[in-house]
């Protein structure tokens, strides 16, 4: 099985719901600048929004 580093899985849950308050996706806490960029942002940039997803969800 060989590893791509370079692949960073989009968390999306297909529950697309934008909550007014606080402009986060129901489903899968994203903004919508950070959903409709996933496709072209680097791997690097999607990790750090992964991190972001984690922060988020503690609150």
């Amino acid at each position: 099985m060989t590893f791509d580093e370079n692949y960073v899985p989009s968390p999306c849950t297909r529950v697309c719901v934008i909550d007014p308050v606080s402009g986060f996706c129901r489903g899968c806490l994203r903004t919508l600048d950070e959903i409709a960029g996933w496709g072209a942002k680097p791997p690097r940039e999607r990790r750090e929004i992964l991190a972001a997803l984690e922060d988020r969800r503690r609150r």
